[in-house]
């Protein structure tokens, strides 16, 4: 496995891993995971609770195998395709699915109207459940140039998500894991300008704040199941600590959106640090259950393999459709 391979994998089971190990955890209060776990490199902590089994990844990590799976099966970039897929998934009945997802999904309007659609009918429409999915998408266009990745990125968040800021936390994210593959330091000042410049006005100077150097979770003005703050704590957690498992316990520490807070982490800190960063105690007992493809669960050796896949020489062929 080559390193740029080990990277793209730390990504992908690594957002999978914050997001299993925050499940427990979502909605409590700050501090929660180190008053139970205080100690770094104790174990025990995939434990699971609050209805989720030890090791079991949520609805974050399960979009993010849909979308996998129509970029391999089909080849291309094929939205209508993925919209079928979350859409089969939604029906099967998983333990936890985004409300605004969930409303998009089951509307019956047609793949490229939903998210549009919904966004007209309601105020807050930039929640992290795009960015959430996102780690599968970023290493697989990582390879194919800046500007496709970037294309896709916010093609994919449109599916559910109406307000274009949702859409441009998913092209950053993409864009740093991009960074991140490439050897360079996501993180890194220069780095999150050159993601910013990417961003068009009037989103760039709000997306400029939660991303500065010197913010910190605390200031945020939303709760972190928005876009903005979920993202900026990612960094945060990312830029204040040396390896992976520090990274994300900070990130479940924030409380609130712990499963998705620590999955964007998760695979932020998994590009920068690699696969064998992240421990194999967490690891082991990883699980994604596909509702919708009845007995299908992957685990940690699927999701290495479907990233190996994932990054393997690219055929860039031309989306099938326009984004909504």
């Amino acid at each position: 496995m080559t390193d740029r391979v080990r990277k793209a994998a730390g990504a992908v089971v690594g957002s999978a891993v914050g997001d299993a190990l925050g499940a427990p955890f979502e909605f409590g209060p700050e501090g929660a995971f180190s008053t139970r776990f205080p100690r770094a490199g104790g174990g025990g902590e995939m434990r699971g609770g609050a209805g989720w089994d030890p090791g079991e990844a949520t609805d974050d990590t399960q979009m993010a195998v849909l979308v996998a799976d129509s970029l391999l099966e089909r080849g291309t970039l094929d939205l209508p395709d993925i919209f079928a897929r979350f859409r089969r998934w939604s029906a099967a009945g998983p333990k936890d699915i985004g409300i605004q997802t969930e409303t998009v999904l089951t509307s019956g309007d047609p793949w490229n109207l939903a998210a549009a659609l919904h966004y007209q009918t309601h105020d807050r429409a930039a929640g992290n459940g795009a960015l959430m999915r996102a780690a599968p998408a970023a290493v697989h266009f990582a390879g194919q140039g800046r500007a496709v990745s970037l294309d896709a990125a916010r093609r994919i968040a449109a599916l559910t998500h109406g307000d274009r800021a949702a859409w441009e936390g998913s092209a950053i994210l993409h864009d740093l894991v991009r960074v991140a593959l490439d050897g360079g330091d996501p993180v890194a000042p220069e780095a999150v300008a050159d993601a910013l410049a990417q961003v068009p006005e009037p989103y760039r100077e709000r997306w400029a704040v939660v991303l500065a150097p010197h913010w910190h979770p605390d200031l945020a003005t939303e709760f972190n199941g928005a876009v903005w703050p979920c993202l900026g704590s990612a960094l945060w957690a990312v830029r204040t600590t040396g390896s992976y498992e520090d990274a994300v316990r900070a990130a479940i520490d924030l409380g609130g959106d712990t499963d998705t807070v620590a999955a964007v982490t998760g695979a932020l800190a998994g590009a920068v640090h690699g696969l064998d960063a992240v421990p194999a105690r967490w690891t082991e007992p990883l699980h994604v259950p596909m509702p919708g493809w009845p007995g299908r669960v992957l685990r940690t050796a699927d999701l290495v393999d479907l990233t190996a896949r994932l990054t393997g020489p690219a055929t860039p062929r031309p989306p099938r459709a326009t984004p909504p």
